[in-house]
């Protein structure tokens, strides 16, 4: 995964977020499920998001994105759960009576991932002062 830029940051923020229908119900499938693909796409896009991986499972969503990092997780969690609910429960009202009237439980997983692993990075902070010795 290659770092990108913007005016004044280089970064490379990947987030693994997962979330799941209201009581764990099996309504993400078929059309539900290609809509779903196609709103959260969409969202990231609007975010200046690059989703890198999309899962959408009957009972479950697995979404891989680097986003700026002016977004914390919990805004990024909050902003696809709630666009996107509003968005699906719109085309697909059914859902509502499935879903108790809320797509999405309170509750997400995420997670960050990088290109270095966070004991590499440890080691590297480590030695700054061993590098700053060696060039005076």
């Amino acid at each position: 995964m290659e770092y990108k830029s913007t005016r004044h940051v280089k970064y490379l923020c990947n987030y693994h977020f997962i979330w799941i229908p209201k009581y764990r119900r099996k309504v993400l499938t078929g059309e539900v499920a290609e809509y779903t693909k196609e709103v959260l796409r969409t969202i990231a896009e609007e975010l200046g998001c690059e989703v890198l991986a999309l899962e959408v499972m009957p009972d479950h969503i697995h979404l891989f994105v680097n986003c700026p990092p002016r977004y914390a997780p919990s805004y990024l969690a909050n902003y696809f759960k709630g666009k996107s609910a509003r968005l699906i429960l719109k085309k697909f009202p059914e859902l509502k009576k499935a879903t108790n009237g809320k797509l999405w439980t309170r509750s997400y997983f995420v997670s960050t991932a990088g290109n270095v692993s966070s004991e590499t990075i440890k080691k590297y902070i480590e030695e700054q002062w061993a590098k700053e010795s060696e060039e005076d």
